[in-house]
């Protein structure tokens, strides 16, 4: 047996509390502070989880929906950069209208219970042309981001723009805004950081959080901005031919090092040695974890739904009290009315990207696809919303034996959130590229300094490459102590007049659930033992499922059950106010709870949609237009949605001209590949004909034409207009058809290039198969329709 031992220090002493200048509005119900370890809402600690959404990259007919989707999936602070040279392209024409309605944006993040972070920049990044500085600003300052005269008078301006639309919005009058990024990724100009905060106050914009990006060694105004931090799983801004970078893999280790040298590294002339905010002075709070990547011309990462769940848990572990994600809804570049608007090296950026797609690879996508990452996050801040405010003030614990460094795949990565009594075991077997091993023969020991020691299972286990989890230790659930479980907390439900703590199996560790004796009167279980050991219940064997309910009768008379969900059923699991009452339901695909309307919405691409509900609600389930049969799945009542058949969804697609030779690759900023021209493209690109059915663009809405293929970069044009684009990373290329002009597309269809590769292009793809997926080919295509089902009681 491999005992893995930590020992809990003694208690830290109290955080610092009324040394930072982040104040709420008086009177407010739940006033926001920052003590120097953890944030506070209305007195108690606060875990939010914020998630990037950019409102003018997506079309603002569906915010609402998107917006309703990143609620269910745990978010509950919206962010978004405020994009300057999307809202004011052409100086003195300042735009907030349609996508661009930042007003409405914010105000349908409150209506629906959602905070709201702007990011005004001015310079934000994202991606952006100029980082996101208008053209005629540029034009007019030799000396942008600092305190010129001739770059401060257009910001003041701009800012006063900004807080107009916000006006109202504040705390102070019941709004959404919690907090205000300044800025960006500026690592050296402190003093200029604390004049865009005076401005922004001075245009009228306030939030009790004022914050700043951390990472690159930044050099912050004192403690007038709380420091925020990132981390990604993978990246695009490096070298083509240099690897993982290790500033990424770095977060697939339990550490307490906050920041992360490598983001925003390819625009700092040198690594910056600036001592980095106090550790000891601001809460561990970011606004970057990777949600997914952007695709560059030169590098294309590709990330996968576990390294964004790896690296997420990873950082709760670490010690983070606000979990931020970067993006977590992907989108698309708005067309610009003088130049297009992407990063590119036309504008002395040293990454071209695409001209259009902005997809990110985020858990919600371009066209808001769920994606398996938005499942493996959605567990996990399921825990958050449970337990967030015990979680936030506990500190982080490494063990004994830790891994030697960076290039250490064989020591188990592990770390313990504790308050010295309580708490949970994180574990990380999980890392990108390179497979971790299996850790047969696993126990832990855990030395309390309030408490006796724990050391668990009963019987050590195998922790399968791959794995990533954490189990609760000392856990109370409604009079009933669970003192270990090697299974993962997921949420609790009231149902049957009983408490229901739901917990994740992980694949390849067999359940046990360990129960302080002293709390329970009895216990049953549908399958498994049920074995008094020292104080205490065992229970093992349970076989994780719908139906594998332990349920406890507590000494204190209460009545608990304890739900063991297998992985894949658990990745499925929503919880929302839904028919009159808190409910868990079960759906592999999109549901949201839309409470102002009173009804749960299910966005599914299936030929007949279930879902699976507890408690079950009062009344019967409807949908107008189909039938509900219902069905018993273990505790669970099984609805499906009765459709009958779909229609024929086949795509008809022609290949009007077969690919000529590619071009020859050209280099530009830092020596990095570029984009080949548009005549390049033109001349070699491989060109299709797909044939649009008219019952499809009768109904677009959710309607994907989903393409497989090979080669170097695709766009897809309406007559001459660029509609869609991507660059090759080996991923599906979805175009959505409710963003194609109709009546153009009736007339013109709709034109796919394919660019070929050449084989001495310094451009990275991963997973390579020898050079056949340089070739400028369409290998198949599908029309995916994903209908929208509105569930309501009778």
């Amino acid at each position: 047996m491999v005992r893995h031992l930590l020992r809990v220090p003694p208690p830290a002493a109290p955080p610092l509390t009324g040394h930072l200048p982040f104040t709420d509005v008086p009177g407010v119900p739940d006033p926001i502070e920052a003590t120097s370890r953890w944030l506070t809402r209305g007195g108690r600690p606060w875990f939010p989880v914020s998630g990037e959404f950019h409102y003018s990259r997506y079309p603002n007919g569906q915010w609402e929906e998107e917006l309703l989707k990143m609620k269910a999936g745990g978010v509950t602070a919206v962010a978004s950069y405020v994009i300057w040279i999307h809202h004011e392209e052409v100086e003195g024409r300042v735009r907030f209208d349609g996508d661009r309605d930042l007003r409405r944006f914010a105000e349908l993040c409150a209506r629906h219970g959602l905070d709201f972070i702007p990011r005004i920049g001015p310079w934000s990044h994202a991606e952006v042309r100029n980082g996101g500085l208008p053209d005629w600003l540029l034009a007019r300052t030799r000396a942008p981001r600092t305190d010129d005269p001739a770059y401060l008078e257009p910001v003041r301006v701009w800012f006063t723009e900004i807080a107009e639309r916000l006006r109202g919005l504040e705390r102070a009058n019941g709004g959404p805004i919690v907090a205000i990024q300044i800025e960006n990724e500026l690592y050296d100009q402190p003093g200029h950081l604390r004049t865009l905060k005076r401005l922004a106050q001075e245009a009228g914009l306030s939030a009790p959080l004022w914050t700043s990006t951390a990472w690159g060694g930044v050099r912050l105004p004192g403690e007038d901005l709380l420091p925020l931090y990132g981390g990604y799983p993978e990246a695009f801004w490096t070298q083509a031919d240099g690897g993982w970078p290790d500033s990424c893999r770095k977060h697939f280790f339990f550490t307490h090092e906050r920041d992360d040298e490598g983001i925003g590294a390819d625009l700092r002339p040198t690594r910056v040695s600036a001592a980095a905010p106090s550790a000891d002075r601001f809460p561990w709070a970011t606004c970057e974890l990777g949600g997914g990547m952007a695709v560059a011309y030169h590098r294309r990462p590709r990330v996968e739904a576990a390294d964004v769940g790896a690296l997420g848990l990873t950082k709760i572990g670490c010690g983070s009290v606000w979990q931020g994600y970067y993006m977590f809804h992907g989108g698309t570049n708005p067309p610009g009315e003088l130049t297009s608007l992407q990063e590119s090296h036309a504008t002395g950026y040293p990454n071209d990207l695409p001209v259009l797609t902005y997809d990110f690879q985020a858990p919600l996508g371009e066209y808001g696809q769920v994606r398996p990452s938005y499942h493996e996050l959605r567990l996990q801040h399921l825990l958050l919303a449970e337990t967030g405010h015990r979680i936030a003030p506990m500190r982080s614990v490494l063990p004994e034996r830790s891994p030697t460094g960076q290039q250490d795949r064989d020591t188990l990565r592990w770390a313990v959130r504790t308050d010295g009594a309580a708490g949970f075991l994180f574990v990380t077997n999980h890392q990108p590229h390179e497979p971790l091993p299996d850790h047969p023969d696993t126990a832990f020991t855990i030395d309390f300094p309030l408490a006796p020691p724990l050391t668990l299972p009963s019987t050590p286990v195998t922790v399968p490459s791959g794995a990533y989890f954490c189990w609760p230790l000392r856990l109370d659930v409604a009079g009933l102590r669970l003192e270990w479980a090697t299974a993962q907390p997921v949420c609790t439900v009231e149902a049957d007049g009983r408490t229901v703590l739901v917990l994740a199996a992980t694949d390849g560790i067999a359940p046990e659930l360990a129960l302080d004796a002293d709390t329970v009167a009895s216990v049953g279980a549908p399958s498994g033992e049920i074995t008094p050991v020292a104080g205490r219940v065992l229970v093992s064997g349970v076989r994780p499922g719908t139906d594998a309910l332990v349920e406890v009768e507590a000494a204190d008379g209460s009545r608990v059950g304890l739900l063991v969900l297998d992985a894949a059923t658990a990745r499925t699991v929503y919880r929302g106010r839904a028919w009159g009452g808190e409910r868990l339901v079960l759906c592999g695909d999109g549901v949201v709870f839309d409470e102002h309307r009173g009804e749960v919405r299910l966005h599914s691409p299936a030929a007949e949609p279930s879902f699976a509900v507890l408690p079950a609600p009062d009344a019967a389930l409807e949908v107008r237009g189909a039938h509900v049969r219902e069905a018993a799945d273990g505790v669970f009542t099984r609805c499906t949605i009765e459709t009958g058949p779909l229609a024929d969804t086949a795509v008809t697609i022609t290949c009007v001209r077969p690919g000529g030779p590619a071009p020859a690759p050209v280099t530009g900023v830092q020596g990095r590949a570029s984009v080949p021209a548009d005549e390049d493209v033109d001349a070699a690109a491989a060109e299709y004909r797909v044939d649009v059915p008219e019952d499809l663009l009768g109904n677009p809405s959710g309607v994907l034409l989903r393409l497989r293929w090979t080669g170097d970069l695709a766009r897809a044009y309406v007559g001459d207009v660029l509609v869609a684009d991507q660059f090759y990373s080996g991923r599906v290329w979805d175009i959505g058809l409710d963003r194609l002009p109709v009546e153009a597309l009736l007339t013109e269809g709709l034109r796919l290039k394919v660019l070929p590769l050449a084989p001495d292009a310094p451009v990275h793809v991963p997973g390579r198969l020898g050079d056949a997926w340089r070739e400028a080919r369409v290998l198949d295509a599908e029309w995916v329709v994903t209908r929208r089902w509105t569930v309501r009681t009778g």
